[in-house]
């Protein structure tokens, strides 16, 4: 018997019965959900109605709106439950005063007047890098600690304990941490320099210290502050400049006119500053220096 032969064509024909079957299936499934959706959500429109509303009037925009009035108002606690700022406000501020400590630390403070002070001493000894300038900076900075350890006292006692307990806002603290810093800072500075920026600025001479406005006596402090340093660092050059003089002049009379003065000159500096106590000299004068306001 022969076998039977199997048609290419039948086999693609019920292929494609068989497709064109599942797609009409799956069309018809789409719209069945389609519909019934539709069905549900008018259902539930109208069986939920929503009473309609009286139109508002439009605001006019040129009327300012006052944030107190009614509920609109929009206010910011920055506190804590018990008036003190929050541990994030009091990190905030912290940061805030670290980067601009550089700056208060120069305008307002005596580091300024000791660090050039021992630089110019540094200078006359012919020590151009000993020592460092890391090491004057440091001793500045703990001078000028030791200086101001009275204005800092109340400043914390004044603004800052004050302002952590909830007994005073951020302005007011600000305000009350200025007041031992201007104290401080009328107690050191001229009246010549003090006059100079009131006339540089254009305003009336003040009634009272207390009426001196921060803008002025800064840049007013930090004129006296050089002019002192520039004395003192003065004061300081004269004997070694005698040393400088004593050694030329004895070079040139032995006829050693290639030999550098300042190298012969350099150890009986040294010795002449440890013999009276240099450091302790000059720091000894710089902090008594200052007045305190």
């Amino acid at each position: 018997m022969n076998a039977p032969v199997l048609r290419p064509d039948s086999s693609a024909a019920t292929l494609k019965r068989r497709f064109s079957l599942r797609l009409a299936l799956l069309l018809a499934a789409v719209l069945l959900l389609t519909g019934a959706l539709l069905w549900f959500t008018a259902t539930a429109g109208h069986a939920l109605p929503v009473d309609p509303k009286m139109p508002t009037d439009p605001i006019d925009p040129t009327a300012p709106v006052d944030p107190g009035a009614g509920e609109g108002g929009l206010t910011i606690d920055i506190n804590g439950p018990n008036g003190a700022p929050s541990s994030a406000i009091v990190t905030l501020v912290g940061i805030t005063l670290l980067s601009v400590a550089p700056a208060l630390l120069l305008m307002m403070t005596s580091f300024t007047k000791i660090f050039v002070v021992l630089a110019m001493t540094r200078n006359a000894l012919a020590l151009p890098s000993i020592p460092p300038n890391q090491v004057l900076a440091g001793l500045a900075l703990f001078l000028s600690l030791f200086i101001m350890a009275p204005v800092l006292a109340d400043i914390n006692t004044l603004a800052v304990t004050p302002y952590l307990d909830g007994g005073m806002t951020f302005t007011e603290a600000l305000a009350a941490a200025s007041t031992p810093l201007q104290h401080f800072m009328m107690a050191n500075t001229r009246e010549e320099d003090l006059a100079l920026m009131t006339r540089a600025a254009g305003q009336e001479n003040p009634a009272s210290p207390d009426d001196v406005e921060l803008l002025t006596l800064i840049p007013a402090f930090m004129i006296s502050e050089l002019r002192a340093a520039f004395i003192i660092g003065f004061v300081i050059f004269i004997p070694f400049l005698v040393i400088d003089i004593v050694v030329s002049a004895a070079l040139m009379s032995m006829g050693m006119m290639m030999l550098p003065p300042v190298m012969i000159s350099l150890p009986f500096k040294i010795l002449l500053f440890v013999l009276v106590d240099g450091w302790g000299l000059i720091i000894t004068s710089l902090i008594g220096s200052y007045r305190m306001g």
